[in-house]
Order: C-alpha cells, then sequence, then structure tokens
C-alpha cells in the first residue's frame, strides 16, 4: 500500500470517507480543506536532485510512471502569458509528454530500453545520458472495460474549459468504445448522484450515455470523497473478470468540502487498486487546480494523470494515447542506474525528483511503484562529467528496470541494457536536449549552466523536417518562440 507523503497527508486532513450512504454530508461534518480564492493554484514542492559524485554514490532508484499533466499545465500558462512557478516544473512529464523513435518490445516483452549519450547544449563539458523505454501494444478493444466516469461538476467547474472540455472529452472517449465495454456517470457537487447507471456501449447504448454527457451541469460545493466512494462502488458492482475496471476521476482537485470517519481517502484509493480497480485522473481548469492533489489521487490508485486544457489536448487523450491512458502495462515499475565510477566523474537527473526510492525499495517486489500504459515512451535523462580516464567504448552505466505484468501476478519481471561511451545523437535526442533545457529555464535552475531560450527556439528551428512529422512537436516551438517573445524568462 502506497505511503503519501507529509505534504499530502497535510491536504488530505478532514478529507476522509463517510462510511454511510453516500449523498450529501451530514451536519457538523464539513471540514473546509481550502478557501475559496481565485487564482489560488496549488502544486507539490519539487526540490532539484543534485549532482552526485559517482565515487560517493554510484546508485539512483526511483519509480517509473508516464504522466503528462505538467506540460499542459505550463503549455497554458504560456499562452495566456503567466509566468509560470519555477517550484511547479517537472522536467520529466515535459520530456514524456511526446512520442519518440524508441525500438518496441519484442514478442513476449511488456517493455524494452535502448540508450543515447550526446552532447550538453547548455554545459560544453558534459554529456546528456537518456535512457529510452519503450512499452508494448495492446489495442484498447483487446480487453472489455467497465469504466466509472467520476464527474466533478461543482461550481468551480463552471465555464467551457472545464465542464464544457469534460463534455467534448467524454464525447470523444464514447465514440471509440464497442459494445463490450461499458459506461457509468456518477457526479458529485454538493451531494453525489449516479446520473448514469453502468451501460453497454452499443449503438442504442452510445445514444443514451452521450445524453447523460450533454445533460451535465456545474454548480455547488465539492463532496469529492463522497463521490470517489460512490465511483468505487460502481465500478466493483460492475466489474468484469479479467477486463479493464478503472475509474475516470475528472475534475479541477479543489476539494473544500470533506467529511470525517472511516478511512483515509488515500488509503482507501490504494486499498481499491489492490482489488484490480484503477484509477485515472484528468485535470481541467486554472487558477483554483489543485494539482498536488490530482497527481497523488493518480498515485495512490495506480493509475496516472494528464491535464486536459484545450480541445486538442482531449484528442491527444482520448483519440492519440487511449491504449496509453487506459490499458496498463507495466506495474509498479521502477528503475536502478548503476553508474561506473572509473569513467563518470559524476551524474544528475534532469526530472524525477519526486520519484526517489531507497535501494531496499528498489529490491523488495511488494514496493508501490508506478504505472505505465500500453505503446508509450518514457524517458529517463541525466546530465553527467566524465572522468579523464573515460576512453570511448568503456560502460558509463547499467540500467535495470523492474515490473509486474498488469495483473501483479509476475512480480519479478526485469529488462537490463548499460549505456558505453559511445555518442549516438539522433534527431528525438536533439529534441529531448530542448526540452530539457526549456524546462531549466522555466524553473530557474541552479544547474541550467548558458541555458538560453534563443538558442533552444535556434535549434528547434534547425529540426524543421522532424518537428513537421509531429504536430506537437511543431506546437512546442511555437510554445518556445511565446516564452521568448514574453520576456518574463531571463
Amino acid at each position: 500500500m502506497k505511503k503519501i507523503t507529509a505534504v499530502f497527508a497535510a491536504t488530505l486532513a478532514g478529507l476522509t470517507l463517510f462510511t454511510g450512504c453516500a449523498g450529501s454530508p451530514p451536519k457538523g461534518s464539513e471540514s473546509f480543506l481550502f478557501p475559496e480564492e481565485e487564482g489560488v493554484y496549488d502544486y507539490e514542492s519539487v526540490t532539484e536532485q543534485p549532482f552526485y559524485e559517482t565515487a560517493e554514490k554510484s546508485e539512483h532508484f526511483f519509480t517509473l510512471d508516464r504522466n503528462t499533466a505538467n506540460y499542459s499545465m505550463i503549455r497554458r500558462q504560456i499562452n495566456e502569458n503567466v509566468r509560470v512557478q519555477p517550484d511547479s516544473v517537472r522536467a520529466e512529464e515535459l520530456i514524456n509528454y511526446f512520442d519518440y523513435d524508441y525500438a518496441a518490445p519484442e514478442e513476449g516483452e511488456n517493455l524494452k530500453t535502448s540508450t543515447f549519450l550526446f552532447p550538453c547544449p547548455w554545459n560544453e563539458e558534459h554529456y546528456l545520458m537518456n535512457i529510452g523505454v519503450k512499452t508494448e501494444q495492446i489495442e484498447i478493444d483487446a480487453r472489455a472495460a467497465n469504466y466509472v466516469f467520476l464527474i466533478d461538476v461543482s461550481g468551480s467547474m463552471q465555464g467551457e474549459d472545464r465542464i464544457g472540455l469534460v463534455k467534448k472529452s467524454l464525447n470523444i472517449l464514447t465514440n471509440s468504445l464497442t459494445e463490450k465495454d461499458r459506461i457509468a456517470l456518477v457526479t458529485y457537487a454538493s451531494g453525489v448522484k449516479t446520473v448514469l447507471d453502468s451501460t453497454p456501449a452499443d449503438e442504442k447504448g452510445k445514444e443514451k450515455i452521450l445524453r447523460a454527457i450533454d445533460n451535465l451541469k456545474a454548480g455547488g460545493s465539492t463532496f469529492g470523497s463522497g463521490g470517489i466512494e460512490r465511483a468505487y462502488s460502481v465500478a466493483y458492482d460492475n466489474r468484469i473478470v479479467n477486463g479493464n475496471n478503472r475509474v475516470i476521476m475528472m475534475s479541477d482537485g479543489d476539494f473544500n468540502v470533506g467529511i470525517t470517519g472511516g478511512g483515509s481517502l488515500s488509503e482507501f484509493i490504494a486499498e481499491k487498486a489492490e482489488s484490480g480497480i484503477y484509477l485515472s485522473v484528468l485535470g481541467f481548469g486554472m487558477g483554483n487546480t489543485r494539482d498536488s492533489i490530482l497527481e497523488k489521487l493518480a498515485k495512490n490508485g495506480n493509475g496516472n494523470y494528464a491535464y486536459i486544457d484545450n480541445e486538442t489536448e482531449a484528442k491527444k487523450v482520448f483519440e492519440r494515447e487511449l491504449d496509453g491512458m487506459l490499458i496498463t502495462v507495466a506495474k509498479d515499475a521502477k528503475a536502478g542506474v548503476t553508474f561506473n565510477a572509473d569513467t563518470v566523474e559524476k551524474y544528475r537527473p534532469v526530472g524525477y525528483d519526486t520519484k526517489l526510492i531507497s535501494e531496499e525499495q528498489f529490491n523488495d517486489p511488494d514496493t508501490d511503484a508506478g504505472e505505465i500504459g500500453s505503446n508509450l515512451c518514457v524517458s529517463i535523462l541525466y546530465e553527467i562529467e566524465l572522468t579523464q580516464n573515460a576512453a570511448e567504448g568503456m560502460r558509463l552505466a547499467d540500467v535495470e528496470i523492474r515490473y509486474k505484468d498488469a495483473d501483479g501476478e509476475n512480480a519479478d519481471r526485469t529488462e537490463t541494457n548499460y549505456i558505453d561511451y559511445l555518442p549516438n545523437p539522433t534527431n528525438d535526442t536533439a529534441f529531448i536536449s530542448c526540452v530539457a533545457e526549456f524546462a531549466l529555464i522555466l524553473r530557474d535552475s541552479e544547474y541550467k549552466g548558458k541555458a538560453n531560450l534563443s538558442d533552444v527556439a535556434a535549434r528547434l528551428d534547425a529540426l524543421g523536417e522532424y518537428l513537421a512529422a509531429d504536430e506537437l512537436k511543431a506546437e512546442f516551438k511555437t510554445i518556445v518562440e511565446k516564452a521568448v517573445r514574453s520576456e518574463l524568462y531571463g
């Protein structure tokens, strides 16, 4: 079961489960977690990892997932000419937002790693070392699905960028499902309501589902814990053996009313994940979005977390990457990288700052780690300084990825690889270096060296044909250019 951070425990103080009937909270039980202030935007604090001297600390362990919410949030703030809060930037989520040409797993494998070494553009004395992970592809229609959409319809969700985008997202997903899939809709505001019982997504059922979606309206306070309890109850009552059973939460995370009694919300979600009902979390809106809460809910629910800031992003999540969001192929995934002190003087991970684990946790098969979906790319990036004795062909580091099958039956699956001092830059690595440098600049990192937005834009210009083949990567170039014009980032 997941252990939550002290920050999350404090955030959820008072937001625990009511073990009676789901509905309006009883009198005297309300606990206001957050003041209803316009413009409050809550992040979990991110402290960058330093450079580690290899001779003193050669091993680095962390959990693996493929959340992408941070990129969408940053994109929206830059589009609205709002200065990005430095403490909010999670570099790995920016890098992992995009697809890369990593080698796919062989038949019978869940994932495969590839390794790359290339120059560091913000420090010419260093290299960047990238470990690329690619998961197997499992088509979403290969397994029957039982989805319960848990929809925040409180007053904070009013607006086209919130409830409006929720409805558009649900329409996109509904139209992609088949007759063997089922959908239920649970809403929560001042109270909790099952607005649509579990309904098959056949032709007649889709008409009913789409009508229910169209009737969604926002208003009231936010009884989040009761909504989560009801959603899991509906998912359990309609669970499909060997199927894809999942609660999909759509909210701005602004839980302003909670109730006491029962066990904590985080423990409840973790227990349900152990029973095979996973949680995906989709964030909407700006201003009072509780990013720190939504990210932690996804972690506890063995799921993923994305942020929907526009209709294009909704299509990315619900069309282009639907398999990756709703089908888990690697459960409790964690990485261990061991550097060679003869060749690497020091190293620094770029990202995964909130996902560190100990060697003991890495070796423990029961450690609750990250989840990765179908047909997705995950990147692990390090900035390294070589020793004076390093020569081409010498070993730099060994990589080990440990994970379980999605059903958890095979608890000791392992993928190993290594990386030598043999630079092999590609267009993908050139692009990754641009995204990483962009992240360092946004968070005004003490490790940014000579990082400069104009240099990033110039290197992106040189990747013209490469960017033209992927609209999301082409869009990143426009985001960088807007950041340059804003003059908000020195």
